[in-house]
This record gives C-alpha cells, structure tokens and sequence, in this order.
C-alpha cells in the first residue's frame, strides 16, 4: 500500500532545539492546517527511529490508543507529550493509510562522565549534585542541562570564593548514538580580604568587634588558619556573630544596615564594608513567665539566667529557654517551645522579657531502632538504653543513653533522631545511627636473640566476641628464657542487673639466672574472679579473689634487695649446686582478697572530651598466708572543656602498699614503678625511684604521679582516631623503709617521700588508635632532672618516647 499524506501530518513534526521553538513550529503550522479537517481512525502504529528505547516506552507516554480518532489537535497534544519525557530530539507524525506513523530521533546516551582538576570540592560530591540534575553515566543527554551544570559548578566556587574559575565541558560523541562528556575545572586562586571595614561602630572599636570574625585581612597566621581567603559561608557567619556581639551587650535594637562586597578586576582581591547602625544600650526591668505551666513555674524560674536589672543580654535569655526546653523535655515534652520575647522602651532605655512557654503534647515512645552496627547482637546496645519503649521521651535518658552507647569500645559515633510516626503526633520513633568501630587489637610476631633464642609473641583483645559483647583477651610470648600467658573473659552483663564478671589465668616464668645478665628468677602462676555491680547510674562496687603460686630465685650474684627479700619471705629453700654456685629461693601462696570503687561520667571511653572518672583498687591478702600485705591505688583523670574546641584534661595517680605481719616488704612484683609515657614522660620508663645494689630500678611501694594536659583540637575526622596534647607531667615512687637500698659506694640511702623529689616535665604527646593499638608517642623537656655524681644514681633521660598499649 502507498503511504498517503495530509495537509496536517505531512510536517506535523516539533524538532528538539528547545521546546519552546518546537512548539512555535507546531502553533505556526496551523493555520496551514485549519482549511482541511483531516481525521481518521487509527487502526495501527507503527514507531520509527528506535534504537535504545523500546516501542512500549514510547505507547505508554502516547496518549493515543488504537482506535481512537485523531486530528491535527491530538497530534499536537500527543507530540507534546512525547516531547515532556525529555527522551527525543526529534519527533514526527505522519499517516500512512489508517497507520499512525511516529518518526522519532532519540537523544544520546551519557556513556561516561568525568571532571578534572577540582580539589577544592570532593569529585563525590559533585557527582552526586549532578546526578539529581540528570547528568550522570547512563542518563539521556540533554545540552541544556550541561549549561546549567555549568551555571552550577560556577555558583559553587564562587560561594567559596573562587571568582577566578574556568570552567570547560566537552562533548565528543560516540557509537551507538552515545556522548562521552568531560569537565575540565580549573579552580584559580580563593580571592583574599584585602580590607573589612565597619562603619557606624562608636561604642566599640573594630579591633574588639572583629575579634571574633572567621574572615580576616592578611596576617601571619594566615598561611595556617586560611582566614583571609574570602568564602560567602563564612561573611554570613560573621555577620550573626557581629549581631551577637552588640545583642549580648545590651544593644538589642542594633541593626546592620548594610553589606558591600567588591572585588578587584583581576578577581584576586575583596573589599568588605559593613555598615551599622549600634543603637542604644538596655537594662531588664522585668522577666515574666507566661503559658501552660507542665512543670512548677518556680522550677522554671530557677533555670532563668538573666535578672532584673541585668545590661540586656541575648545569649542569657537563649541559655535560659535552652534550659527550660531541656527540663520540659525530661517530662516527655520533646517539641516544647520557650520562646524568649522583649519589648523595649526607647525612651527609658529598658527592656522588659516574656518568656511564652508551649509544652505541645507530651510525646511517647512507640520503637528504638538501631542502623549501622549489623555485627553486635540486639540485645547488646539495648542494654545501654535508658529510654524505655512505651514510656514518655525523656530527653535527658535518650542524651544518656548515647553517652554509655558512645563509651562503647567497638561503637566509633553515635547519632539520634527521633522521627515522628505518621498519623500519631504524639508518638515518635527513636533512631540511634551508629559506626562501627574495630573491635579490639590483634599482633604477632616472631624473632631471634642470641640470649633468648626462639622468640614467639601474639596478642588478640576483642571487646566484642562473637557479636556479644563479651572481652576476650589472650597474650602468649615465649623464649628460651622467658614465658608468658595469660587468658581473660569479661562479661559486663552477666545479670540482668548489670553486674560484671572477669575471670582471668595467668603464667609467668623469667628464667634470667641462666642468661648473660640475669640475676633474678620469678615464676608466678595464678586465676582471679572478679565481680563488679552498678550502684548508681554513674558508679559501681567490685570485688573479687585472687590467687597466686610464686617461686623466686636468686644467687650470689643477685642484687642484695633481691636476696634479702627470698631469704626473709615465704618458705626460704637453698639450692648448692657446687664450684660455689648457689641459689637461694622461695616459694609461696597468696589468696588476694580484692575490692574498688568506680565513678565515671565520661562522655565516652577513648579519647574523652568532658566528665570524670575516679577509681579506688584495695588488694589484701588473707592473713595467714605465706606471704601477707596490702596494696591500694587511687586514680583520678577529669576533662575540663575551656572553649568549644579546646579542653584540658587533669589527671592524678596514687598508690601505696605495705608487708604485714612478719613479712619484710611487699613481694617484687607488686613494687610501683614510674617514668615512661604514662607515667612522667622524658624520663626513663621505670627508672624513677629506687634503685637496687646494681643500679637498676627496683621500684617502691608509694606511687605519686600527675599529668595536666592541654588537649589541642583536631579535624573531625582525626578526633575519634587520634589525639594531640601539650602537657606537664609531675611523679615520683618512693620507699618507706621497707627495703635497705645502698648509693653507689655502699652507704645507706633512703627513697622517703618528699615534695622537692618530685620530678617534673613538658612536651608534646601524640596518641593514635591503629589496629595493633594505641600508640603513643612523645618528646618531653625534664625540668628538673638530677645529673648523678660518684656516689648517688643520676635519673636517666629519654626524651623522645613512644609504645603501644591496649586501648580497650
């Protein structure tokens, strides 16, 4: 059959330039058309020009059906609704006998899509910008939305300050009707402040008023603060803090009248100009308290901050209705508002305040969710939680639980959010958005000495065992002449009531008699059962037993304070294996009665940034036994925030023990030890104190040690990972005269606790949780080391010190 054409569809087409112009086409056919009323019935259809797009795709956007009847208006109205999709560049109509004809050109296909040289914002991000606006691998191209991609990326860094960006797209086209589109950015400079002027300012001068300003002219800290790089974020944030500064001094009608921003014709440079209008300076004459009163309006007004008489002040009066919130908000009345109201009195120069307080409906609980952590089990985080389900919201337990969920040692970042249920304005779901954190610290390694031979070591400490919550850790190093293991499992929920139990073994063998430089042997082997219960919210009482078999040996050529104390001490044996080599020991059990006392209001575990932790450790050992003494430790660490960003940390360790009954001195192994990095830092790990006859550290039974510690603020990304601090370490161990200590020539000497003994510290310290642990790293200047002479021992210096210890 012929193909037969009509007035109206012989170029009823609308070709894809834009779609204005198309439709002009169309209207301007018309007139052409109206002579002829030219309709049919479409028996059939058929599309052409295909080739990615499927014929369904393009029937189910037709708002034509076989069968109905068309005409010049249909069509219009069909080619405009193909057009809508954004699918075509070309789309025409035409009837071939009772057929409907749909002659279409598709639109390219993005194969691929890239942008080079930006570094100032993330390729991520702007990929995702640009995907919402269609420009994205595999989308259907259309030029117009690449202009206004264009117009995007330009708008973006000039808000940045980047008035000098080029900005250049490509477009090269492919098979298969597909394009490959690149843009090329070059960012340029960050435009700097060349001058910020205030203009009206009379009752303070620009210095003082721009304290506090992000944006700044050149300085010589700018090369590290990038303060005077110009960026609109931050002009705007200077502007609310500039009204702040006026409205917290009482000057609560000031006004900004206007802000200027130029820039130099090569881009590079910004002049600001803000021009003010300060005003007068109010004094409260009266705060009132109106509205419905859920909670005692003279509670409410204990929370009020700012006074009658008080200079007017806007951030009292927001701290005030911040407090109320948060006390309304313990009731379950979450979405309370305190709104804070002035009216002045230009003449007299007073303000009088109203505070409108609308509790809202009370707002409950209905479901606690948990995202992010897949690997702990339910029941693990839902035991931190302190909000019920079914209860009222309560906003100081919803704050308290992310805390202990935050202290969690396997939890990186908490978020909460509390998203209404639709169709309930009283109920709310509560969402806590968590990120994982590596879970504990794995090492092993192995190595040869010439002294120990075959040395084998590895670690593993898990804080969240088999998604349980459970600690486990086990430790295993050995050598010819030294060995170590020792295995422990920490339940912190073995009740219902949070009560915790630690069971831990241990071995301990340290042959040095038998090598180049030894003098003293120990063997200990022991099991302890720990038990610890929260009394409070914020404190717990533990207790426990512990046992201990020990075997020390030493010889001849041990130290005197070594000798001394086998001989003397629990069940003294003689070992003489000839040519004048003998070997004196001891051998002895202990059952260690064990108790503490535990205060924490840390607002998580690792790298705290505010609350208290104070900790009491009792050790006794059952009277009667072979070998008898008490131990007892104090510590004590507090985070005081100073500003937003800056915090000092205060820390504090003290700790004694004493033989009792016919014990001489407490057994070597539980002496206190000092210096190193945690203890006083640029001193030689465990050399403070007493020394024995050989000059090597013994230690002491009394421990005093304290660090204060200027926390210096970090990335947010580096804050959960690693820390940074200046500080100032003080300590000394001490002895009471349980041990005889000599100086170097044999005379008596004596370690007595005494203030001008304390040694001292500053530095630099670095701390970073990695997978093998926290390592810590140092460099400290002693302040008042002793050099040593011929007869007395000099305190050894390192000033530079770094280990790995567990973080968990």
């Amino acid at each position: 059959m012929s193909e037969t054409h009509y007035p109206w569809n012989d170029r009823l087409r609308c070709p894809m330039a834009g779609f204005i112009a198309g439709l002009t086409l169309c209207f301007m056919l018309m007139p052409a058309f109206a002579a002829t009323d030219a309709s049919f019935v479409v028996r059939d259809m058929r599309v052409e020009g295909l080739q990615r797009i499927s014929e369904g795709t393009v029937f189910n956007y037709l708002p034509i059906n076989i069968g109905d009847n068309v005409d010049r208006v249909r069509i219009q109205e069909a080619i405009k609704s193909l057009y809508d999709q954004g699918l075509f560049d070309d789309i025409e109509m035409r009837r071939d006998g009772d057929t409907l004809v749909i002659a279409v050109r598709e639109r390219p296909s993005i194969e691929s899509f890239e942008i080079e040289g930006n570094k100032d914002i993330k390729t991520e991000d702007l990929m995702e910008s640009l995907r919402g606006v269609g420009l994205a691998k595999g989308r259907t191209f259309d030029r117009s939305v690449l202009d206004n991609v264009e117009m995007f990326l330009r708008e973006q860094y000039y808000d940045r300050g980047k008035y000098g960006v080029g900005i250049k797209t490509e477009v090269v086209d492919r098979p298969n009707n597909t394009v490959r589109i690149k843009i090329d950015v070059k960012e340029g400079d960050r435009a700097k402040i060349r001058q910020v002027n205030i203009v009206g300012n009379k009752s303070f001068s620009e210095k003082e008023i721009r304290a506090d300003f992000k944006l700044d002219t050149a300085n010589w800290l700018s090369w590290i603060r990038q303060d005077d790089r110009y960026a609109k974020e931050s002009l705007e944030g200077d502007l609310e803090t500039l009204r702040s500064f006026y409205m917290n001094r009482g000057y609560a009608d000031f006004r900004v009248e206007s802000t200027q921003v130029a820039i130099s014709p090569n881009k590079k440079d910004m002049f600001v100009t803000i021009a003010i209008e300060e005003g007068d300076q109010y004094t409260v004459t009266d705060v009132k308290l109106v509205g419905e009163m859920v909670v005692p309006e003279a509670y409410l007004r204990g929370l009020i901050v700012a006074r009658p008489g008080s200079i007017f002040n806007q951030a009292l009066l927001t701290q005030s209705s911040d407090y109320m919130s948060m006390r309304l908000g313990e009731e379950g009345y979450a979405n309370a508002e305190v709104e804070p109201v002035w009216e002045l009195d230009k003449e007299a120069k007073t303000a009088e305040v109203t505070f409108f307080v609308n509790p809202k409906n009370r707002v409950y609980v209905r479901r606690i969710n948990f995202h992010g952590l897949s690997q702990v089990e339910d029941e693990v985080l839902r035991r931190e939680i302190r909000q019920m389900e079914g209860a009222y919201l309560s906003n100081l337990l919803i704050d308290r639980s992310k805390v202990l969920l935050q202290r969690l040692p396997y939890v990186e970042k908490v978020e909460v959010a509390n998203a209404p249920v639709s169709g309930s304005p009283d109920l709310v779901d509560v969402n806590f958005d968590l990120e994982y954190r590596m879970p504990g610290q794995f090492s092993g390694g192995i190595g040869y000495s010439e002294s120990q031979k075959l040395l084998l070591n590895g670690s593993i400490v898990h804080t969240n065992f088999l998604g349980t919550g459970n600690r486990v850790a086990l430790e295993l190093n050995s050598g010819k002449y030294s060995k170590l293991y020792s295995l422990s499992h920490t339940d912190p929920y073995r009740t219902i009531d949070g009560v915790r139990r630690t069971i831990s073994l241990n071995f301990r063998d340290i042959t040095q008699f038998t090598s180049a430089s030894s003098d003293f042997s120990t063997t200990t082997m022991g099991a302890s059962l720990d038990y610890g219960y929260p009394i409070t919210e914020y404190q717990s009482i533990s207790w426990g037993l512990a046992y201990q078999h020990a075997e020390l040996l030493s010889s001849t050529s041990s130290t005197q304070q070594a000798q001394d104390w086998v001989r003397n001490n629990g069940n003294p044996f003689l070992q003489n294996l000839g040519n004048g080599i003998v070997f004196f020991g001891t051998e002895f059990d202990t059952f260690e009665l064990l108790a503490g006392w535990s205060y924490d209001s840390r607002n998580r575990a690792l790298f705290a940034t505010r609350g208290m932790r104070q900790q009491v450790f009792l050790g006794l050992s059952v009277p009667g036994g072979d070998v008898e003494y008490y131990t007892a430790r104090y510590n004590f660490t507090k985070y005081l925030p100073i500003t937003n960003k800056w915090v000092v940390r205060f820390n504090a360790e003290a700790g004694i023990g004493e033989a009792l009954g016919e014990t001489t001195a407490l057994p070597p192994y539980k002496q206190y030890f000092g210096g190193g990095p945690q203890s006083v830092r640029g001193y030689r790990e465990s050399y403070l104190g007493p020394r024995d006859s050989f000059g090597n550290p013994y230690g002491g039974n009394v421990l005093v040690a304290g660090q204060v510690e200027l926390i210096l603020p970090l990335p947010a990304k580096w804050a959960s990972q690693a820390r940074a601090t200046l500080f100032y370490d003080v300590g000394n161990v001490f002895n009471t005269g349980e041990v005889k200590f000599t100086d170097k020539l044999g005379g008596p000497l004596e370690y007595k606790p005494a203030f001008n003994e304390l040694r001292t510290s500053v530095g630099i310290g670095v701390e970073w949780l990695a997978p093998l642990g926290l390592f810590r790293f140092s460099y400290a200047f002693p302040l008042n080391a002793y050099d040593g002479n011929d007869v007395y021992y000099g305190d050894e210096l390192e000033r530079f010190q770094f280990s790995i210890g567990q973080a968990f």
